[in-house]
């Protein structure tokens, strides 16, 4: 997809990015499919002589209660990412507590982050804003940092089909170019930097002020 790498350059973040868009002739949901979206039953485990740990169990059931799948034992996160209900509590793996600034500059990159590819937001030097997805406006006030962090790391979790790219996830992808095996889009510090940034943004999109 030339086109989309000159427009939008070929930073390390951007590369893999349009890499996963490139491969698949239905976009992003087919290049970021998991390639076993649904959580392991007891049921299903019996059937097939395993069954699942305690801990499993327990993960299952907790996120069925929520209407939310529980993560899979596939390597799909870091070892050690706990996900509860619909979000990721605490800092990822390897990242700290977010900077705001760096947080914005990585929304608004054009070879990082291409949020603004899919996303508008209070970004007034920044035109050709995408129109695909929700405006980043009043994000803070919508989510919280859980919500907010496990959306960009995995927003599949919640939605097998999105176009939302996962940005943490290395494992259970489909169709992903060699050089972008087992790496990340964005890093668990520059995702921390994101979700910090998101939560600043309390004001809701001009439309709904407008009201």
């Amino acid at each position: 997809m030339p086109g989309l790498a000159a427009a939008f350059g070929s930073g390390g973040g951007a590369a893999a990015l349009l890499a996963l868009v490139a491969t698949g002739a239905t976009g992003t949901a087919a290049a970021q499919a998991p390639a076993s979206a649904a959580p392991v039953s007891a049921a299903s485990a019996a059937s097939t002589g395993s069954a699942p740990s305690t801990a499993s169990a327990a993960a299952t059931g907790a996120a069925a209660s929520a209407a939310v799948p529980a993560p899979n034992q596939d390597g799909t996160f870091a070892v050690g990412l706990q996900v509860d209900a619909d979000g990721i509590a605490e800092v990822l793996p390897g990242g700290v507590a977010g900077d705001v600034a760096r947080g914005r500059a990585t929304v608004a990159s054009r070879q990082v982050g291409l949020c603004l590819l899919c996303h508008t937001g209070p970004f007034p030097e920044e035109p050709f804003q995408g129109s695909l997805a929700p405006d980043l406006a009043g994000a803070g006030q919508r989510s919280t940092a859980a919500q907010l962090r496990l959306r960009i790391a995995d927003a599949s979790r919640l939605n097998p089909d999105t176009i939302m790219p996962s940005y943490f996830r290395t494992q259970g992808l489909e169709r992903v170019a060699t050089a972008y095996r087992d790496k990340p889009i964005l890093t668990a510090q520059q995702i921390e930097d994101v979700v910090a940034f998101l939560q600043t943004l309390k004001d809701p999109p001009a439309a709904e002020r407008s009201r």
